[in-house]
C-alpha cells in the first residue's frame, strides 16, 4: 500500500499525458489574451504535424471593483503567472500568443491590449524560460482553416454580389477569410464549431440553461492559434491561389490551392 501510494501520482501523470508520448516532438502552449478572459491551450505537435489537444481551457480574470487602470491589469498578469504554474508539468517547448487586435479607433483601448499582450509574454519567460511567438489572428485562421478562405459573395449590408463581380474577385486571386459568410457572420461560432467538429473530444463549458459559455470562444481561439502556428511554421509565407475556375450557366466554380489542400467553392443564384 505504501509503493502504491508514491507510485499512483506518477501513474495518473503518465496516463494522462499518454497521447503526448506517442510521436510528438513539440509541446505548445497558445495563448489567446483579453484583460477579461485568457484562452489556454495545449497540444502536442507530431513529425506529421497533426495536432494533439491535450488540454484546452480558460481563465476568467475577474478583479474587485477598487483596482482599476494599470493597477488591474498588474493584478491579472499576478494571476495568469500563477495559473502557469499548472502548465509545467506538460514540459512545453513553444508558446504562441495571439497579436490583439488594434483596429479600435479608441487609441487607449489598444494601448491598454498591448500592454497587457506584453505582460503574459513577460510572464510566460519569467516562469518557463521560453520566448513566446506572435501570431495574427488572421494568420492563425487562414493556415488553421484554409477552407475558410474564399471569394467575398456579399457586401457589408449583407446582400449577394453580382455573379461577374465575385468571378472578376476569383479571376484576380482576391481571397478573404470569411469570404462565404455576410459580413455579420458569426465569427466566433463558425471557428468553435470548427474546432469542435475536428475535435469532438474537448469538453467545453455550459451554463445552467446548457448553453454554451463565450469563454469556450476563448479556448477554441487559443487551439487555433496553435494550428495556426504549425501550419506557418510548415508552410511560411505560402497564399492561397486560384487553380481553376468556370462560369456557366449563372454558376460560378472555382478550385483554391492552399497549404497542400484543394478547396472547390460554388457561388450562385447572385442578383
Amino acid at each position: 500500500k505504501l509503493i502504491w501510494f508514491y507510485v499512483k501520482p506518477f501513474l495518473y501523470f503518465y496516463y494522462k499525458n499518454l497521447k503526448l508520448m506517442i510521436g510528438v516532438n513539440k509541446i505548445v502552449l497558445g495563448l489567446d489574451v483579453s484583460t477579461s478572459c485568457i484562452g489556454i491551450s495545449v497540444a502536442g505537435v507530431t513529425e506529421d504535424n497533426n495536432i494533439v489537444p491535450v488540454k484546452v481551457t480558460h481563465l476568467r480574470l475577474k478583479t474587485s471593483s477598487k483596482i482599476k487602470g494599470t493597477e488591474a491589469l498588474f493584478v491579472k498578469s499576478k494571476m495568469f503567472s500563477d495559473e502557469l504554474e499548472n502548465f509545467k508539468e506538460y514540459n512545453i517547448t513553444d508558446v504562441v500568443i495571439e497579436e490583439p487586435l488594434v483596429s479600435s479607433n479608441n487609441q487607449q483601448t489598444v494601448a491598454t491590449l498591448l500592454r497587457f499582450n506584453g505582460m503574459i509574454a513577460q510572464s510566460v519567460y519569467d516562469k518557463m524560460g521560453i520566448t513566446p511567438e506572435f501570431i495574427s489572428s488572421y494568420d492563425a485562421r487562414k493556415y488553421a482553416m484554409p477552407s475558410l478562405m474564399a471569394a467575398r459573395k456579399f457586401n457589408k449590408k449583407g446582400e449577394a454580389y453580382p455573379l461577374k463581380k465575385v468571378a472578376t474577385a476569383v479571376k484576380n486571386n482576391e481571397l478573404v477569410l470569411f469570404g462565404d459568410y455576410p459580413f455579420d457572420c458569426a465569427k466566433k461560432y463558425i471557428l468553435w464549431n470548427y474546432v469542435s467538429e475536428l475535435f469532438p473530444s474537448i469538453n467545453w463549458v455550459y451554463d445552467k440553461k446548457g448553453e454554451l459559455k463565450t469563454e469556450n470562444f476563448d479556448a477554441s481561439d487559443s487551439l487555433i492559434c496553435i494550428m495556426g502556428y504549425v501550419g506557418r511554421l510548415k508552410y511560411g509565407d505560402q497564399e492561397p491561389e486560384i487553380v481553376d475556375f468556370q462560369l456557366e450557366k449563372g454558376v460560378l466554380r472555382y478550385t483554391i490551392r492552399f497549404c497542400e489542400q484543394l478547396f472547390t467553392k460554388t457561388v450562385e443564384n447572385c442578383n
